[in-house]
């Protein structure tokens, strides 16, 4: 069997983040085996959707569930899904119109780099550049199929409360989609934004803070958008056919989602602020350096970060730091922030390797 050292690839010590660049996250033995027996026999890909949908669903406590390729293809999807419903013609056409473009409103203060998901449906983004319910309501017309929100404490400045859009949105029929690729934790994301609040969809990354195989996604929330996706999903003949979703990964986001929820939450989330504590002890000394605990995480997740400046007397730049990590033994990867700071991230890291990043900082960072 070809492993990584054959390849020449080092492995890497992620204390960055669940990033798509560095792998995701690493599923747990029980997600494994789930993957294996999903690849022991062929299946009906459309009864697997749905049945898989159905368990996941039942988990969670939402109406239905579909399952993608991934957070963006989930976007990508239920987006086709709210411009074409379940319209074979109108289905087989996209990205393009006959009419003017569909429009999905956005906040112009959550922009970013993923939007280009609803964008490759062939809809018009529509920007909302207030955090005042008015104005949004103000930007829905007859072409609006949706608005999308993007959750996290880190995009929460400069658009109104989800519960004022949802209520705002929903007084003129038009369906709120959450993007909450990275909201886990908390695990209630999972339900919150749609049995809580009152989102028609909720949109997750399977591969990050779930621990499922990194190609696959969620879109929790309303039958309707669920069905909606399933019509302008693989294996049809759509705008999301090159979004394959395989039968193991659909069985391994199944495996993911029970073994979550047999997880004492409080005692992980407990576990990462001491590995924040024991970073910040151990680097407080070193020359030039100064170390504070960043709150919420670079996703905006209910968990902390040791926030590592790198001052001008310090003995090297944060470049130099970045490089000597990543060329190093063991790889390093550490988050970049502001212009002299790295972000250390207990999220993805193993036992004991938050001691393996502690002593190569101090390593390289101490003055010899």
């Amino acid at each position: 069997m070809t492993r990584y050292a054959d390849l020449g690839i080092r492995p890497v010590v992620n204390a960055a983040a669940t990033l798509t660049r560095l792998g995701g996250s690493l599923m747990p033995l029980h997600v494994l085996e789930a993957m294996a027996a999903g690849a022991e026999s062929f299946i009906d890909m459309f009864e697997l959707q749905r049945r898989a949908g159905e368990r996941i669903a039942e988990l969670t406590g939402n109406e239905a569930c579909y399952i993608s390729s991934g957070a963006a293809a989930g976007m990508a999807i239920a987006i086709a899904g709210c411009i074409a419903g379940r319209d074979l013609d109108c289905i087989r056409r996209l990205p393009q119109m006959d009419e003017p473009p569909a429009e999905v409103i956005v906040f112009r203060s959550q922009r970013n780099g993923y939007d280009q998901a609803a964008r490759q449906t062939g809809a018009r983004l529509i920007e909302v550049d207030s955090p005042a319910a008015a104005d949004l309501d103000l930007a829905i017309s007859r072409r609006t199929v949706c608005v999308l929100f993007f959750a996290g404490a880190h995009y929460a400045r400069g658009a109104p409360p989800l519960d004022q859009i949802i209520s705002t949105a929903h007084a003129r029929r038009i369906p709120v989609l959450v993007d909450a690729a990275a909201q886990i934790p908390p695990l209630n994301s999972l339900w919150r934004f749609t049995c809580e609040l009152g989102a028609d969809a909720a949109i997750f990354s399977g591969g990050k803070g779930l621990r499922g195989p990194q190609s696959s996604g969620l879109v929790l929330g309303k039958r309707s958008i669920v069905e909606n996706c399933i019509a302008n999903g693989p294996p049809n003949h759509s705008l999301g056919r090159p979004m394959k979703v395989g039968k193991e990964e659909m069985m391994g986001i199944i495996a993911a989602i029970e073994w979550g929820l047999e997880q004492d939450e409080s005692d992980t989330l407990a576990d990462y602020e001491s590995t924040v504590q024991r970073w910040i002890e151990g680097l407080r000394d070193l020359p030039g350096v100064s170390v504070e605990r960043g709150y919420p995480s670079e996703a905006g997740q209910p968990h902390a970060r040791a926030v590592v400046h790198i001052g001008q007397t310090a003995v090297m730049t944060r470049a130099a730091l970045l490089a000597a990590l990543w060329d190093g033994e063991p790889r390093i990867a550490v988050g970049e922030v502001e212009p002299d700071a790295v972000a250390l991230n207990p999220q993805t890291l193993e036992p004991g390797e938050d001691e393996i990043v502690l002593q190569a900082l101090r390593r390289l960072l101490a003055r010899t």
